[in-house]
C-alpha cells in the first residue's frame, strides 16, 4: 500500500495535541498580558508562590529550560518587580530568588485566565470524559518523559 495514501495527520493524536498545545498558549499568554504575566513565567510563580526561594539552577530545572533561558526570564520578571534576588548563604556565587508582593497580586487573576482557557477547551465535555481524557495525557506525558 503507498505510504503516501495512508498519511493522515488530522488522525494523528500527537500533532492534534501539539496544535491544541500552541493554540492554548496562545489565548493564556493573551490574557495573561493584560495582567502583566505570560506562560513562560508560570513555571516560576508556581514553584515560589508558597513562599519558597529558590536558584536560578533549580528553577531551570523545575521549568525544563537551559540556564541561559532562566537567567533572561528571571532578569525581565526582576525588572518588572515580579521576584528578588537575594544572596544565597551556602553559595556565594548564587542567589535566592523569591516573589515579590506584585507577583503575589497578579496570581490570582491569573488562575482566573488559566481557569476560563481550561472551562473553554474543555466545554461540552462530561466530568467523565475529562478525568478519562487527562489519565490518558498523563500517560502520554509518562512516556515522553521517560525517554
Amino acid at each position: 500500500m503507498n505510504k503516501e495514501v495512508e498519511w493522515r495527520p488530522q488522525e494523528m493524536p500527537a500533532l492534534i495535541i501539539s496544535r491544541i498545545a500552541r493554540m492554548l498558549a496562545r489565548l493564556d499568554d493573551e490574557g495573561l498580558r493584560e495582567i502583566g504575566i505570560s506562560v513562560a513565567q508560570l513555571p516560576v510563580l508556581v514553584a515560589l508562590k508558597n513562599g519558597e526561594m529558590l536558584t536560578q539552577k533549580e528553577l531551570a530545572v523545575i521549568a525544563g529550560v537551559e540556564q541561559p533561558s532562566m537567567a533572561q526570564l528571571l532578569a525581565r520578571m526582576e525588572r518588572d518587580g515580579l521576584i528578588r534576588r537575594s544572596p544565597d548563604p551556602n553559595d556565594k556565587r548564587s542567589s535566592l530568588i523569591c516573589l515579590e508582593p506584585e507577583a503575589y497580586r497578579r496570581l490570582e487573576p491569573g488562575r482566573d485566565v488559566l481557569r476560563g482557557t481550561n472551562g473553554h477547551a474543555l466545554a461540552g465535555l462530561t466530568p467523565d470524559e475529562v478525568r478519562v481524557l487527562t489519565e490518558l495525557l498523563h500517560r502520554i506525558h509518562a512516556n515522553l518523559a521517560g525517554d
